[in-house]
C-alpha cells in the first residue's frame, strides 16, 4: 500500500503487473477486452500501489469522459431498476461509469439536474421515463448523445433503444386468450406507455372476438396500496374478472398477494399478469407471468452506439428495437 505523498504513475503499475502501459490503459478504459488473468494482475498491482487513475485527464486527452448519466423517475418500485442494473453491468464492462439522476425526488427540477449533469460532460444522457418540454429542449440543444429507453417514439430527441408497447399489448391479449380466459380486467398506471399497451391489448382482444374489458387506472407508477385497494373493490363487485392484466410486476404482486390472503387460488380463481419481469415476478408465490426486456442487450446496444459516435463511423439509426419476451409462469 502506498503510504507516501508520491504520485503513482501508470508506468509503475504496468511494471508491477508485468504488462505494457497500453494494456493498463485498456484495463481502465475497456476492461472487457483484457484477458482475465492479465486483468487480475493489473488489479493486484493497482491495489498494492494505491494507484488512482486520473480519468478526468484521460477524458480531456481523448475528448471522452466515459460518463453516462441515466435519468430514472424513482428507485422504489420502479419498473426500470432490474433492467438498469443489467445495463450498468454491461456498460461497466466497456469502461463506462454511470451517474443516476433520480428525477422524482423533487429536490431539483429535472432540467436543473440535467444541466448539472451536462456540466460534467457525459458522453450520453439516458432517459428512461417521460420528460417535460423544458428538459427535452435542453437535451436537444446540448449536442450530447441522448438515448431514450423503453420506447420507440416517432421523433426521439436523438436515438431510442426500446420496443413496441403496442406489440406488448397484442402479445398479452393473445397469451390470455390462448389460455382460455375470457373476462380480463386491465389494471394500468395513468401513463402514456401503459396507455399504448392497453390500446394494443384492447384492439387485439376485440379482434379475437372478446368483449371490451374493464379498465382501472391508478397513479404512476402504481403502488402496493393501489393493488390492495383494487382487489378489495374487485372482490366486492358482482362482476369479477378471471384474469387481471397489470401495468407492472409490483401491481401484479400486490393483486396476487391480496387475493391469496382472501383465500382465492392463483390462477384457478383469479389469474394475474405483470410487466417488467422484476425479481418480484419470479420470486412470488406462485411465480407471475410477465414481460421481460433484456437489460444486458440494452447495455450492449448503448455501448455500441457510443463507440460508433466516438469513432465517427456510420450514422446510427434513430430507433433500435431490442424486442421483449413474454415469460409464462404459474400465475396465468
Amino acid at each position: 500500500m502506498n503510504t507516501t505523498n508520491q504520485t503513482i504513475t501508470l508506468d509503475q503499475v504496468a511494471a508491477a503487473a508485468g504488462v505494457s502501459p497500453a494494456t493498463v490503459s485498456r484495463f481502465f478504459n475497456t476492461p472487457g477486452i483484457v484477458a482475465r488473468a492479465t486483468a487480475e494482475r493489473i488489479r493486484e498491482a493497482v491495489e498494492q500501489l494505491g494507484y488512482i487513475p486520473n480519468l478526468l485527464a484521460g477524458g480531456l486527452a481523448s475528448n471522452r469522459s466515459r460518463l453516462v448519466a441515466v435519468m430514472i423517475p424513482e428507485l422504489s418500485g420502479s419498473i426500470f431498476v432490474d433492467m438498469i442494473e443489467a445495463m450498468i453491468e454491461e456498460l461497466s464492462s466497456h469502461g463506462y461509469v454511470v451517474m443516476l439522476l433520480v428525477t422524482g425526488l423533487k429536490l431539483e427540477t429535472p432540467s436543473d439536474m440535467v444541466r448539472a449533469a451536462l456540466g460534467r460532460r457525459p458522453e450520453a444522457v439516458v432517459v428512461t421515463g417521460a420528460v417535460d418540454g423544458v428538459t427535452r429542449s435542453l437535451l436537444r440543444k446540448s449536442g450530447t448523445s441522448v438515448i431514450e429507453l423503453w420506447d420507440l417514439p416517432a421523433e426521439p430527441v436523438d436515438v431510442a433503444i426500446g420496443f413496441s408497447h403496442f406489440a406488448v399489448g397484442e402479445a398479452l391479449a393473445h397469451h390470455v386468450h390462448e389460455r382460455g380466459y375470457r373476462a380480463p380486467h386491465l389494471l394500468m398506471p395513468d401513463a402514456a406507455r401503459a396507455g399504448v399497451r392497453r390500446q394494443g391489448f384492447l384492439e387485439t382482444w376485440q379482434a379475437l372476438g372478446g368483449a371490451e374489458p374493464q379498465t382501472t387506472q391508478v397513479g404512476t407508477p402504481g403502488t402496493l396500496s393501489d393493488a390492495h385497494a383494487f382487489t378489495d373493490a374487485l372482490l366486492a363487485s358482482a362482476i369479477r374478472p378471471d384474469v387481471v392484466v397489470c401495468g407492472s410486476d409490483l401491481l401484479a404482486f400486490g393483486v396476487a398477494g391480496e387475493a391469496r390472503a382472501r383465500a382465492l387460488r392463483i390462477p384457478e380463481d383469479l389469474a394475474v399478469v405483470g410487466f417488467g419481469n422484476s425479481r418480484l415476478s419470479s420470486e412470488a408465490i406462485p411465480p407471475i407471468t410477465s414481460v421481460a426486456i433484456d437489460g444486458t442487450k440494452v447495455g450492449q446496444e448503448l455501448a455500441a452506439l457510443l463507440q460508433t459516435r466516438s469513432s465517427k463511423r456510420e450514422r446510427v439509426p434513430l430507433g433500435i428495437d431490442v424486442g421483449f419476451e413474454l415469460i409464462g409462469r404459474a400465475s396465468c
